[in-house]
């Protein structure tokens, strides 16, 4: 069975932005080896990041979105799931998880998502802790 991943947006600016091994966590989806989730709302932040963060114009920043879509599974979120009270933003991640039965969240966020360690037993993994499980020595 394929790991199912949600990577976290800051992962998905790395990724863009300047490649390393964000992006060879995105080629991994792209290439099928691990399956890739997102939903709706973490790609509407990602749209607002990469136009703040990156410079992208609107349409630049769709187009990185269409292109992620072909490679990433898009799943529902009802957006009830209440888990960070200090980055609410961060229960989408959390909710995508869970809802596409995620075996891992990869996320640089160290202030949030990573100290908790694990959700509803989904590890939550740094871009290089989840490329040495993932990838054979």
């Amino acid at each position: 069975m394929r790991p199912k991943v949600v990577f976290d947006t800051n992962v998905i600016i790395s990724a863009v932005g300047w490649k390393g091994k964000p992006l060879a966590c995105l080629e991994l989806a792209q290439t099928g080896a691990v399956v890739g989730v997102t939903c709706p709302e973490l790609l509407a932040e990602l749209s607002e990041k990469l136009q703040a963060k990156l410079n992208f114009t609107a349409q630049k920043a769709d187009e990185t979105i269409t292109g992620l879509r072909t490679f990433l599974q898009v799943v529902t979120i009802s957006g009830q799931l209440k888990a960070i009270a200090t980055d609410p933003d961060d229960d989408m991640v959390l909710e995508c998880a869970c809802q596409a039965n995620a075996t891992h969240i990869v996320t640089g966020d160290r202030r949030h998502l990573l100290p908790l360690g694990s959700f509803q037993g989904i590890p939550i993994v740094t871009v290089a802790d989840f490329l040495a499980a993932i990838t054979p020595p």
